[in-house]
């Protein structure tokens, strides 16, 4: 019985490291879109489940309260459409800066819909094993993006100078 009592609060350790760094990465991609036209929609589409996961990291059973189950709602359904719409785009303009805004929103949705129910059970080993592929996935890509510069040619003005 102590050994799957050490293994839960291992599971539940790194579930709350990764809504840590996926909050991070939410506020780095906040910070980033100061330079956008459209920057305060989408400072809103970061920043809501930055905090979202912040509170996640610092109380876990956060997700059972009705105040952050409304917000997370709200925010997948509006993203939602939002990437329902840029997909739209996508297809039919082929603009390929809209790839990074529909995937960075996506990424939201996901984790959010990922993060939903974990206040209401114990933590598996299958939604830690997902939160730390998905965690890891972000900062990579951003590593790769800024390492190779030929990614980065095509991007609009205002994205030239992101970190």
């Amino acid at each position: 019985m102590g050994e799957v009592g050490k293994m839960q609060t291992w599971l539940v350790f790194i579930w709350r490291l990764c809504n840590i760094f996926m909050s991070l990465f939410f506020a780095l991609a906040t910070y980033v879109q100061i330079n956008d036209p459209d920057a305060g929609l989408w400072m809103l589409g970061y920043g809501v489940p930055a905090v979202l996961c912040a509170l996640i990291g610092w109380k876990p059973h956060v997700t059972e309260s009705l105040v952050w189950r409304r917000v997370a709602d709200l925010h997948v359904l509006i993203s939602s459409a939002v990437i329902a719409r840029l997909c739209w785009i996508l297809y039919t303009e082929q603009i390929t800066h809209t790839f990074q805004e529909c995937s960075g929103l996506t990424l939201t949705v996901i984790w959010l819909l990922l993060s939903r129910n974990t206040g209401r059970a114990l933590v598996g080993i299958p939604t830690v094993l997902t939160a730390a592929a998905i965690t890891v996935f972000p900062f990579v890509a951003w590593i790769y993006y800024y390492v190779n510069k030929e990614l980065r040619s095509n991007w609009p003005a205002h994205c030239t100078t992101v970190i």
